[in-house]
């Protein structure tokens, strides 16, 4: 029961745009205070479920993704909607080498190669004994090639420039989630990878 109840969930808010991905244990918890419903797709309509209803549907279904409890057995849900929330919430994105990585998308913001990340070392565009700040705004990525021909100078001084302004990145808090978890089936959906991975304007609150 104890890996059932870790399994992935993804998490819907009342707009039905996904938000987050949670575990099974915690979308039980939503169900049973009556802040999220289930959500499961029957023949291209979506039907949603409360938790008493979705403890009743659970009891003819023979899946080994059943939750057996001492009165009654329920399945773990894989989409829930929560039913108060409808933001998409802001969250700042740490400055660390591996989000300034999947920024550039791996790629040299000099020559616009893309590389492996061990062939790639953080730029100040601005060199620091020139006044340049270790900031989202002044780091990039740089292959070492490029690296080591633009040196400490600035990039217009060996006829060097960037391919995109660096700047801080707006993205939704899911983006991380949708990187680095399996989504299931039932996700697809409300899942697309391409759009989650797109930064947000200056202009979207």
């Amino acid at each position: 029961m104890q890996n059932l109840l870790n399994e992935n969930v993804l998490v819907l808010n009342r707009l039905w745009q996904a938000i987050n991905v949670c575990t099974a244990e915690r979308a039980f918890t939503l169900l049973y205070m009556g802040h999220a419903e289930v959500v499961v797709e029957e023949g291209g309509n979506f039907q949603t479920f409360d938790f008493t209803e979705w403890r009743d549907v659970s009891r003819a279904h023979d899946g080994d993704d059943v939750v057996n409890t001492v009165s009654f057995k329920i399945r773990i849900p894989r989409v829930i909607l929560l039913l108060f929330f409808d933001h998409l919430p802001h969250k700042e994105v740490k400055f660390t080498r591996h989000n300034i990585f999947e920024r550039d998308r791996n790629t040299c913001q000099y020559c616009g190669k893309k590389f492996d990340r061990r062939e790639l070392n953080l730029d100040h565009v601005i060199p620091r004994d020139r006044g340049g700040t270790t900031t989202w705004e002044n780091i990039v990525c740089a292959c070492l090639s490029c690296n080591t021909r633009k040196a400490n100078r600035m990039p217009a001084e060996v006829g060097m420039h960037l391919i995109k302004k660096p700047k801080r990145p707006k993205w939704r808090p899911f983006v991380n989630v949708t990187l680095s978890t399996i989504a299931h089936d039932s996700w697809k959906h409300f899942l697309d990878l391409a759009y989650w991975n797109v930064e947000l304007g200056e202009d979207v609150k």
